[in-house]
């Protein structure tokens, strides 16, 4: 799989949550809980379940950060 995405960060599937129309995948990732938001169609095709390795891949065009006050 090549892409030009340079946030990639493997992962491992902990729960799947499944809704009407999305599926919220938890992951962990080196100690970092992860969740994504995808349809229910690619939670299907993907195969996801609890224990699945995957890789979480970021592609965004902002990215906020904040400090306490």
């Amino acid at each position: 799989m090549l892409l030009s995405a340079r946030n990639k960060i493997p992962a491992r599937v902990t729960a799947v949550t499944h809704g009407e129309a999305t599926a919220n995948v938890e992951l962990d990732a080196s100690g970092v809980r992860l969740v994504a938001s995808i349809t229910m169609e690619a939670a299907r095709e993907l195969g996801l379940s609890q224990g699945s390795e995957v890789i979480a891949v970021i592609k965004a065009s902002d990215l906020i950060l904040a400090t306490r006050d």
